[in-house]
C-alpha cells in the first residue's frame, strides 16, 4: 500500500460556483496538510453534447488552481453532464492513475487539519456516513425499504444480508447501507470507476421493479456508491469517525 502521504485527491470543478468552491478547497488543502505530497487533480468536464452551454474553468481561476498546485485535467462527459451533473465524480476517475489510492472530495469541502494522519485503509472503502434518509422515500403502495435495497443488491449480484445494520430495526433507513457521496476513496479508481458508472447506468436505464416509485435525481450516485463499496469489501465502519467531516475535512454546504 502507498504511504499515508502518497494518494491522490480528485475534485471536480466546472464553469459556475464549482471552480470557485476549488479554489478554496485546494487553497486550504495546502494551508492545513502541508506534508500532503499526492497529485491534486482538478477533473474539467469538456464542452460536447451533453453540454449546453461550455462547462470548462475559466482562465484566471485555471491559473489559480495551477499556481496552488493542482494538475487541471479534462475529462469527456459520455453519459451524464447538464442532466445529471452528480455524475461527473463517477466519470471523472477515468482520468486518475491505474492502482493508486485516491480520495474524492466534493468541492463544497474545506480540509481543516493535516489529511496525511487520516488513518485511511485504502483496500477497504468507504464514504462520507453524515447522512440523512433521503433515499428511498416512503410511498403509497411501494415495496418497502428491504425490498427495495434488496432488488439492488440482487441485480449485481450482492450478498444483501451483510450489508445490514442489525443494530437498528427492520424498515428503518439507517438499517440499510447508505452514504453521503461528499468523499469516498479506494486503492484504485479504475476498478472503483469503472463498477459505479456499470451500476449506476444499470439502475437509471433499467431499474428493477421495486424502484418504479423512486426518484432517482439526485441521488442516483448514492444510489450506487453503497453497491460500490459493498462489492469491494468496504462498509460504514472501514474509517474510524472523527476525521473526514469531523477535525480533518467540513463539507460546509451540508451544514
Amino acid at each position: 500500500m502507498a504511504r499515508r502521504k502518497d494518494f491522490n485527491i480528485l475534485i471536480v470543478a466546472q464553469a459556475g460556483r464549482l471552480m470557485y468552491e476549488a479554489v478554496l478547497f485546494v487553497a486550504s488543502l495546502r494551508h492545513f496538510s502541508p506534508n500532503f505530497e499526492g497529485r491534486l487533480i482538478v477533473a474539467e468536464p469538456q464542452p460536447g453534447p451533453l453540454w449546453p452551454n461550455d462547462p470548462r474553468i475559466s482562465p484566471d481561476v485555471r491559473a489559480l488552481l495551477t499556481e496552488l498546485g493542482a494538475d487541471v485535467i479534462p475529462f469527456e462527459s459520455q453519459h451524464f453532464g447538464a442532466a445529471y451533473p452528480y455524475g461527473n465524480k463517477i466519470e471523472a476517475l477515468n482520468i486518475l492513475p491505474e492502482n493508486h489510492p485516491f480520495v474524492f472530495f466534493d468541492t463544497d469541502t474545506l480540509i481543516t487539519n493535516e489529511l496525511t494522519t487520516v488513518p485511511f485503509a485504502f483496500t477497504k472503502p468507504s464514504a462520507s456516513t453524515r447522512v440523512t434518509g433521503t433515499w428511498p422515500k416512503e410511498e403509497l403502495y411501494w415495496p418497502g425499504y428491504t425490498a427495495t435495497w434488496k432488488a439492488l443488491y440482487d441485480r449485481f449480484g450482492l450478498d444483501f444480508e451483510s450489508s445490514l445494520d442489525l443494530d437498528q430495526p427492520d424498515e428503518y433507513w439507517r438499517r440499510y447501507l447508505y452514504f453521503n457521496a461528499g468523499f469516498f476513496y479506494f486503492k484504485c479508481p479504475k476498478r472503483f470507476g469503472e463498477t459505479f458508472l456499470d451500476m449506476a447506468l444499470s439502475v437509471r436505464d433499467n431499474r428493477p421493479p421495486e424502484l418504479v416509485l423512486q426518484q432517482l435525481d439526485p441521488w442516483l450516485d448514492q444510489i450506487a456508491l453503497p453497491l460500490v463499496i459493498h462489492k469491494f469489501g468496504g462498509s460504514r465502519e472501514a474509517l474510524k469517525p472523527g476525521y473526514l467531516d469531523g477535525k480533518t475535512s467540513c463539507h460546509y454546504r451540508l451544514l
